[in-house]
C-alpha cells in the first residue's frame, strides 16, 4: 500500500473520531475509568506483595545444632552419657578378660595394639559432664559456620546467618520484659550458657516453606528448627488470593473495553454504511476498508491511556500522602517506581482493545452486509 493512501486511511480514521466526537468521548470516559480500576488493582497488588515481603523477611527460621550445649542440655544427653559409661565398663571387662588370656608370646603385639587404641579413647575421653566429643556433631564455631553454608546453598534460602549461644542469650534476654532479664544473669556465672548455636534462616518463596524445611532437617548437624508454620501459609494465602483477585478484575474490564470500543466503531460503521457499500462496488479491498476503523480504534484506545496515566498519578498520590502521613510510614510503593510500566500497560491495553474490536466488528460487517449495495 502506498505512503499516500496511508495517510490518506489514517486522516479518515481521525476524522471519524471526531465526527462521532459523542461516542468517541463516552468511549474514552469508559475506558478511562476501567485503566484507573486496572491500575488501581496493580498498585494494590504491588502494595500487598510489598507488605508480604516484610512479613517474609521478618518469618526467619532458626535452625540449632548439635553442638557441645545439646548433648549437655538436650533430650539426647542423659542417653549419652548412659551409653558413654556403658562402653567404657565393657571396654575394661574386655580388656580385663583379654589380660587373663594373653600368653607370653602375644604380649609385645597386643601392647602395640593397645597404644593405638590408648590414643584413640584419649581423644574421646568424656568431660567432667560425662560429654564425648562423638556425642555430639558440631565442635567449634568453624564447623557451625561450615554448616550455615550448606544451608545456604538450599534452592528458596535467602540467606544464612551464625548466631552464636551467645548471641542466642542475649536475644532471648532483650525479648524478656524490664527487669526480667536479671533472671537470666545466673546463667553466665553459675551455670554457664545453655544455648546451642543456630542459623538464623530467610526464605524467598514462602509457598515452598515445608520444602525447604524438610531440606534443612536433613543435614548432618541439624538439632531442632524453630519456625512459624501458621504464618508461612497466611502468607502463601494472602498472595495467591490477591493474584487471583486481580487477574479477574483485570480480566473483566477488558470485556468491558472491548464491548465499549466495538459499540463505538458499530455507529462509525453504521454511519458510513453507503460510503463502504460503494467502496465495495467500485473494488475496494476489505482491509482499505477497516484501516480507518482501526486507526479510530488505536486513537481511542491511547488518548484513554494518556488520560488514565495522568488520573492514576493524581489519585494515587493523595491516597499515597495521607496513607504515609496518617500511619507514619513510607512502605509504601512510590508512583514513580511502576508509572513508566503502568503506562505501556494502558497504552497496550488501549491498542488491543481499539484493534480487536474494530477488527472483529467491520470484518463481521463486511461478511455480512458490507456487499449489499453491490448487489443492488
Amino acid at each position: 500500500m502506498k505512503l499516500s493512501s496511508m495517510k490518506y486511511l489514517t486522516g479518515e480514521g481521525v476524522k471519524n473520531a471526531w465526527v462521532n466526537r459523542l461516542m468517541t468521548l463516552a468511549s474514552v470516559g469508559v475506558l478511562v475509568a476501567c485503566m484507573v480500576i486496572i491500575g488501581l488493582a496493580i498498585l494494590i497488588s504491588e502494595n500487598v506483595n510489598k507488605a508480604v515481603g516484610n512479613l517474609e523477611q521478618q518469618n526467619v527460621v532458626m535452625a540449632y545444632m548439635k553442638d557441645y550445649n545439646w548433648a549437655l542440655y538436650g533430650e539426647d544427653s542423659s542417653e549419652a552419657q548412659v551409653s558413654s559409661g556403658t562402653e567404657s565398663t565393657a571396654s575394661e571387662d574386655a580388656q580385663s578378660g583379654g589380660t587373663q588370656s594373653e600368653t607370653s608370646s602375644e604380649a609385645a603385639s597386643s601392647d602395640a595394639v593397645a597404644s593405638g587404641a590408648d590414643s584413640s579413647d584419649a581423644a574421646d575421653e568424656p568431660d567432667e559432664n560425662g560429654i564425648r566429643p562423638s556425642d555430639y556433631v558440631i565442635h567449634n564455631d568453624e564447623e557451625a559456620k561450615a554448616l550455615c553454608d550448606e544451608i545456604a546453598k538450599l534452592d528458596n534460602v535467602t540467606s544464612v546467618t551464625f548466631v552464636s549461644s551467645e548471641e542466642g542469650l542475649e536475644s532471648v534476654k532483650e525479648s524478656m520484659l524490664e527487669g526480667q532479664e536479671s533472671y537470666f544473669s545466673f546463667l553466665d556465672d553459675e551455670y554457664g550458657n545453655p544455648m546451642s548455636c543456630a542459623a538464623k534462616i530467610t526464605m524467598e518463596d514462602m509457598s515452598k516453606f515445608d520444602e525447604t524445611i524438610e531440606q534443612i532437617k536433613k543435614l548432618d548437624g541439624v538439632d531442632t528448627i524453630q519456625s512459624q508454620n501458621d504464618l508461612a501459609e497466611k502468607i502463601t494465602a494472602i498472595k495467591n488470593g490477591i493474584g487471583i483477585a486481580s487477574f479477574w478484575i483485570i480480566a473483566i474490564l477488558m470485556i468491558i473495553a472491548l464491548v465499549i470500543v466495538s459499540n463505538t466503531i458499530r455507529v462509525t460503521m453504521y454511519n458510513r454504511k453507503l460510503e463502504i457499500s460503494i467502496m465495495k462496488a467500485v473494488g475496494a479491498t476489505d482491509a482499505f476498508i477497516r484501516i480507518p476503523f482501526v486507526v479510530e480504534g488505536m486513537l481511542i484506545g491511547v488518548v484513554s491511556a494518556l488520560l488514565a496515566e495522568g488520573l492514576l498519578y493524581f489519585c494515587y498520590r493523595v491516597a499515597a500522602e495521607t496513607i504515609m502521613s496518617a500511619l507514619e510510614t513510607t512502605g509504601i510503593v512510590r508512583y514513580s517506581e511502576v508509572a513508566w510500566w503502568l503506562l505501556l500497560i494502558f497504552i497496550g491495553i488501549g491498542i488491543f482493545a481499539g484493534v480487536f474490536g474494530s477488527v472483529i466488528m467491520i470484518s463481521k460487517y463486511l461478511r455480512r452486509e458490507g456487499s449489499e449495495f453491490s448487489a443492488i
